[in-house]
């Protein structure tokens, strides 16, 4: 009985993820073409300031560092 190579089995593995991957490739390529990202405005263009899920996360931050803390101002330096 003929025992497979095992460099065979390896190249053959490799080349089926290669081809597989490619496969994949040019799906998302399509899609893409199909479907293209838009990135979204960011806050600043609709007139809202800042997100604020950012508010309440510097919010929680500086009155767990400092008890007591009220923020009234938050600034976003370039």
């Amino acid at each position: 009985m003929i025992q497979p190579n095992l460099l065979v089995i390896c190249v053959s593995a490799f080349l089926a993820v290669f081809a597989i991957l490619g496969l994949l490739a040019l799906v998302m390529g399509g899609l893409l073409r199909i479907f293209p990202f838009v990135p979204p405005a960011p806050p600043e263009a609709e007139g809202g300031g800042m997100d604020p899920a950012v508010l309440a996360a510097v919010t929680a931050a500086a009155t767990f560092v400092f008890p007591g803390t009220r923020v009234t101002q938050v600034e976003e330096q370039p």
